[in-house]
């Protein structure tokens, strides 16, 4: 078994050290009433968008997701999170060295001792999360089940339903699709990002992901019959109509929406092994993008 494939496995028991630190990542992350930004680059971008949406809905206060690669400091944040694995992505870094005086500057990672650590106030080390693997699965799922508890939300029913998706049979046999489309609603649309990203890094595959109701605003055009379309959490079931009309498979559970991905995550695994790819070595990717010359 590859290490992705493992590391995907210990999903349930590795969320269970993250939640954890729900009191520790409370000071960091609610910070109740503060203005906040949360930012990353590729997976922790999207997991970013998610944070944001969960913090904001939680009544703790004004929250924004940004890419690291784009912000630029026009407006005024009380509090700077940003999501990095490695504590070395240059952008993230740029991104932190750019933050006007007084801003509280906090910093999410799974490694000791890079970089990041001197540019920040506060940090949250989920170094049980970290990952041999290119390809990130355990560690976001990780920092959104330690952040969803850390905002109060009660989580008993998590690792079960991990459990559930990792024994679960795949939707659809991968030989059968060559084209993908995931959508979210909410704080799920991150997941469906980072799900569609999955499945482009592990498989080299024809992947989108969209906000659920946008969906036949244009997207829906290009589904057919060797089209999967997941939905994550509370989409309405009204568009699997739409599916099946372009003659596509609609799939959809009611495991909660972190072991929907997970679920994803195996779907992009089967896919890459379906066509031959090793998911250890993604093409043209790395642990971490490190720039030479930071605006090339």
């Amino acid at each position: 078994m590859n290490d992705t494939a493992l590391e995907i496995a210990t999903q349930p028991a590795v969320w269970a050290s993250g939640i954890a630190l729900a009191e520790e990542a409370r000071a960091a992350l609610a910070a109740p009433g503060a203005r906040t930004l949360i930012l990353g680059c590729g997976t922790s971008w999207f997991v970013a968008q998610s944070l944001a949406e969960l913090r904001e809905a939680a009544g703790l206060g004004e929250t924004d997701a940004a890419c690291a690669s784009e912000f630029v400091p026009r407006r005024r944040y009380d509090r700077v999170v940003a999501i990095t694995r490695s504590g070395t992505s240059t952008e993230v870094l740029e991104a932190l060295r750019k933050l006007p005086a007084g801003v509280h500057r906090v910093a999410v990672t799974a490694v000791d001792g890079e970089p990041v650590d001197d540019l920040v106030d506060t940090r949250v080390l989920l170094g049980f999360a970290d990952e041999r693997s290119v390809v990130q699965t355990r560690f976001p799922t990780t920092v959104l089940a330690m952040a969803r508890a850390a905002f109060g939300e009660d989580l008993g029913h998590l690792a079960a339903d991990g459990a559930a998706a990792l024994a679960a049979p795949l939707p659809a046999d991968p030989a059968g699709i060559e084209h993908l489309v995931f959508l979210g609603t909410g704080w799920t649309i991150g997941l469906a990002h980072e799900a569609a990203l999955k499945v482009r890094e592990a498989a080299q595959a024809w992947s989108e992901s969209y906000p659920a109701m946008d969906y036949r605003h244009g997207p829906v055009a290009v589904a057919g019959p060797r089209s999967l379309v997941w939905s994550f959490g509370a989409v309405p079931a009204s568009l699997d109509d739409a599916v099946l009309a372009a003659g596509a498979l609609p799939y959809r559970d009611g495991l909660d929406p972190l072991a929907q991905l997970v679920l994803a995550q195996r779907f992009a695994v089967a896919l890459a092994a379906q066509r031959g790819l090793d998911p250890d070595n993604p093409r043209l990717l790395t642990r971490s993008v490190v720039l030479a010359d930071p605006l090339a």
